[in-house]
């Protein structure tokens, strides 16, 4: 459990705040982000690495930023995806001239708020390379390695790169260097017990008595399969068993090796099963090359560890024995690099957008966006623990939590903005995104951004003109998602929403009529996603546990938008002739 907070949601920040006071020598804060680079700033002329993802992992992001690592690290809520924009600032100050790669494990919500971010630098200039990691073998099959999630072996495909990056190889060669060493990792985990969210009063799963769990995730995702306890001995045999299957032909026999603490397993612990792990890893033709015991990849105060392999051949071997000094990490001893002698200047401020000039049609319009945002919030915090406890059964029971601090920051942004309706969605789009973080908060705030995008800030927002905003919103993110109808996502919810939509509003029908139909068959649609099995996302590794529970982002959308359905029919009562007119 954890037991130091103040607020619950504001943990992750109040870990920055501690994090920044305790280790200045190696790390500033980006303004205006959550998120820190190396102290002193970038380094003119250097590759900047870029890694990044949920808090709650310490020391992983912030903890191995410094000299032989990582540039810059940008944090997310717990567990959760940090939004685009903050990727995008944390990166933007990183950036020293020849480039940024981004690093973060292989998830859905990480994957789209770092591409965003990452064609937002491309479109100033700054030439950015992405490169997630693979490495949880228990997650995917063999042939499906691309959709392996990313645990403990982000640590040494992290560190083999940025010794890539500190000995002045150009952005290319630092991508090529990432890319092999994620191909030559392979990690294998197990739980023993759940770990709790700051102000939870229970753990996000619980294993059953004298059992263990393998096959675990890094946030709070339970085991795919389970067994009884074994001694840590036989439990070394299990887990070095499983990732020597994974060997890839020809490789050397030479490996980088971790034995990772989950939060909760003590050092002592660790110590005992690596004896057992390196001697089996020797039996087995395996020479251990300087490997690492200890917490490099936690999740709160989980129980549980996991075994990371990574095959090693000359240029891989040289930059993970190589130097390092960081808050959590050290390795030698970490000089500055003769080739990077400059700090670069600082960004400076990002420009605000200018406000765009609206019709009294469209300020009208976005008074009713105002509410309809407003009771996006609302219903979502009354329904705040239900979506948490059907995301717990097969993800990591955050989507309440991650949809509140969205549409609280939305609503915010909604009522602090004047202008058109285009200007106010997009205010609220881009506040859901970047508090909400993961991927409900990009897919949230692409939803809204796109719909304003539709509607304009001229024209009256006119039944056919919504729908309209609405289908193309959904059609885009879709296109942004890669999600195909069946995957059991939002999606599968939210285009019955929309078919149901454009066809009663081309068949006559009023804006509120309408969409109160289509929010019938967006919830209808959404608990019938209880019978799916999660094709994408982290629900997808414990697909069989997800059957029978409804997706948390349909159930969500689909209160969302009965909520929607009250404000347009209240505002039709008052004004019936403006919204119903089809012109």
């Amino acid at each position: 459990m954890t037991h130091l907070y103040n607020d619950p949601a504001e943990f992750p920040n109040d870990v920055i705040q501690g994090f920044a006071a305790a280790y200045p020598q190696y790390v500033q804060r980006v303004e205006g982000a959550s998120g820190f680079v190396r102290a002193g700033g970038p380094l003119e002329g250097k590759v900047s690495l870029v890694i990044g993802g949920g808090s709650g992992h310490y020391p992983s992001y912030s903890g191995v930023l410094g000299t032989g690592f990582a540039d810059g690290a940008v944090l997310g809520g717990v567990f959760a995806s940090p939004s685009a924009e903050q990727v995008y600032r944390v990166a933007r100050a990183a950036d020293g001239g020849a480039g940024v790669v981004l690093g973060f494990g292989n998830y859905a919500g990480d994957r789209l708020n770092f591409a965003v971010a990452a064609e937002r630098l491309i479109d100033e200039g700054i030439d950015t390379r992405i490169v997630y990691v693979t490495d949880d073998v228990a997650s995917a099959s063999r042939e499906e390695q691309e959709k392996r999630r990313g645990i403990a072996g982000t640590f040494t495909v992290y560190k083999i790169a940025a010794a890539a990056a500190e000995n002045g190889a150009n952005l290319d060669e630092v991508e090529r260097v990432m890319r092999a060493a994620n191909a030559a990792t392979y990690s294998f985990g197990v739980a023993f017990h759940g770990c709790t969210l700051p102000g939870a009063d229970a753990p996000l799963f619980t294993v059953d008595e004298r059992h263990m769990d393998f096959g675990l995730g890094i946030h709070g995702e339970p085991g795919i399969t389970s067994a009884p306890w074994m001694s840590a001995k036989d439990l070394a045999a299990k887990l070095v068993e499983t990732v020597l299957a994974e060997r890839p032909k020809g490789v050397s026999g030479r490996a980088a090796v971790l034995v990772n603490g989950l939060g909760a397993t003590k050092y002592e612990e660790l110590f005992v099963l690596f004896g057992h792990v390196s001697e089996l890893l020797e039996a087995a033709g395996v020479e251990l090359v300087s490997p690492e015991v200890g917490e490099l990849v936690t999740s709160l105060d989980m129980a549980g560890c996991s075994l990371s392999v990574t095959w090693l051949d000359d240029e891989l071997e040289g930059y993970w024995l190589a130097a390092a000094d960081t808050p959590a990490f050290r390795r030698g001893t970490a000089v500055a690099s003769e080739k990077f002698t400059t700090r670069r200047a600082g960004p400076g401020d990002i420009a605000e957008k200018v406000a765009a000039e609206a019709s009294e049609e469209s300020i009208a319009a976005a008074a009713v966006a105002r509410k309809a945002v407003d009771a996006i919030y609302a219903v979502v915090e009354e329904n705040k623990e239900y979506l948490g406890r059907i995301d717990a059964i097969a993800g990591d029971g955050d989507h309440g939590i991650g949809m509140s601090r969205g549409s609280k920051a939305a609503a915010e942004a909604a009522n602090d903005t004047e202008g058109g309706v285009e200007t106010v969605l997009s205010a609220a789009g881009h506040a859901f995104g970047d508090k909400a973080g993961g991927t409900s908060g990009i897919l949230w705030g692409l939803l809204l951004e796109g719909v304003g995008k539709g509607l304009g800030n001229t024209e009256e927002v006119t039944a056919k003109r919504l729908a309209d905003a609405v289908q193309g919103s959904a059609t885009h993110l879709q296109g942004f998602s890669k999600a195909e109808l069946g995957d059991k996502t939002m999606l599968d919810a939210l285009f019955p929403f929309v078919d149901t939509l454009v066809g009663q509003i081309d068949a006559g029908a009023s804006i509120s009529d309408a969409w109160r139909s289509a929010a019938d068959a967006c919830r209808t649609a959404a608990e019938a996603t209880a019978s799916l099995v999660p094709k994408i996302g982290r629900a997808r590794p414990l697909a069989e546990r997800s059957v029978g529970t409804p997706d948390p982002g349909a159930i969500s959308l689909g209160l969302i938008v009965t909520a929607i359905g009250d404000v347009l029919g209240e505002t039709e009562a008052t004004a019936p002739a403006a919204a119903e007119s089809t012109d």
